[in-house]
């Protein structure tokens, strides 16, 4: 039977609207750690809450795999290369050869040294940090080119400290581990909760060890004796931080790094369209969403948002569209990087394994412009010069 005009131009009319045949594409590089301790096997198995579930590249493809009709649409490509790297040495030469190769972007989920090696490396490309939280990378050690998709320790800090506030827990007993970080991260916490006028009512140092002559320094029931409303513990590692709820001599409380914790992303959050998208990484990669996966699932979505409005180029353009991305991380609000340290605004949950139990900002903590910016360093206190 022959076909008819009009049984043509229905069929056509039922095709997928054509895609561009020229796609622009803009070559985008992350570097990651080698041997990541992070990583290793027994640590993954335990679960910890604000610890990776995997590398930052898994939450990565999730983005890109959801963005790709976006991208076809769009008449652009995102090409993504992942290279491992030992030391900082390694990273800046990764970051200098991607530069010379046409990258238009690098992401990095590396240390202090490393993460500023690259930056240096490629001033003339962002780097999207997604999985650093170090308060130093946004404040005396900042670099114009660098954005952060992780909150800062600060931030995750001021969060906490707002829902102890709203809470009425205004006396505090802080524990810090032994951990170079762990001392600079109490510092942190020490800094908020000054902010927000909650009082320590003691600090003490905790350390998990072998040696029976420091057994009472890990021992909870001593190290919890006085009066106080909720024990904040800092501990990097996350061992003795775990098993601290409910071992404490008052029935009261454990925040921190262990019971109530300030996350970035829990695949418990039900708002927002936040289960669709904990789903989608549990069904592409066979794991819970963490909050490093969210931070690159993020990062994948600004650069996706950034191709859609540059979709021809040049880089520059790409690039100045990354800077002013406006996107929705399934927090209920749209997010944007500050122009004063790089940090993505956004709000911060409180979560303890089980359940969501609240986020920030906390209800009636205010700002004259964002809200969001209640949490971190806001822009009077200029602590990023290079971007001054």
């Amino acid at each position: 039977m022959k076909a008819t005009a009009a049984s043509l131009l229905l069929a056509a009319a039922a095709l997928p609207a054509a895609v561009p045949t020229f796609a622009a594409s803009f070559k985008v590089t992350l570097i990651e750690p080698a041997d990541d301790p992070r990583l290793e096997p027994s640590r993954l198995e335990r679960g910890w809450l604000n610890h990776p579930g995997g590398p930052a590249s898994e939450g990565l493809d999730v983005a890109l795999k959801d963005g790709r009709f976006e991208l076809d649409a769009a008449g652009a490509r995102i090409e993504l290369t992942t290279v491992e790297v030992a030391d900082a040495a390694a990273a800046r030469a990764a970051a200098a050869r991607a530069a010379k190769n046409g990258a238009a972007a690098l992401l990095t989920d590396l240390g202090d040294a490393a993460t500023l090696a690259v930056a240096d490396a490629a001033p003339g490309l962002p780097v999207l940090n997604v999985g650093n939280s170090s308060d130093a990378l946004r404040q005396a050690d900042c670099r114009r080119n660098l954005f952060h998709l992780i909150p800062s320790e600060r931030m995750r800090a001021d969060a906490l400290a707002q829902t102890l506030v709203a809470r009425h827990w205004s006396n505090v007993l802080l524990l810090t581990g032994p951990l170079p970080e762990d001392q600079a991260r109490s510092a942190t916490v020490r800094a908020s909760l000054e902010r927000y006028r909650i009082k320590i009512a003691a600090s003490k140092p905790f350390k998990l060890s072998g040696d029976p002559r420091e057994r009472n320094l890990a021992n909870p029931l001593l190290l919890t004796q006085g009066s106080y409303d909720a024990v904040w513990v800092v501990d990097s590692d996350g061992e003795f931080a775990s098993m601290l709820p409910y071992r404490t001599l008052l029935p009261r409380p454990v925040v921190g790094d262990g019971g109530l914790v300030p996350v970035a992303w829990s695949d418990r959050f039900d708002r927002y369209g936040a289960p669709q998208v904990s789903h989608r990484m549990t069904r592409l990669e066979h794991r819970a969403m963490t909050a490093l996966d969210w931070a690159s699932w993020l990062a994948g979505k600004a650069l996706i948002a950034a191709a859609v409005a540059a979709p021809k180029g040049p880089a520059a353009a790409f690039q100045k569209a990354l800077a002013a991305a406006d996107i929705d991380g399934s927090k209920g609000v749209q997010l944007s990087f500050r122009p004063w340290d790089g940090q993505l605004r956004q709000p911060v949950l409180l979560a303890d394994g089980q359940a969501v139990i609240d986020m920030a900002p906390a209800e009636g903590v205010l700002h004259p412009k964002n809200n969001l910016d209640t949490l971190g360093a806001d822009a009077p206190e200029k602590l990023c010069k290079a971007r001054n």
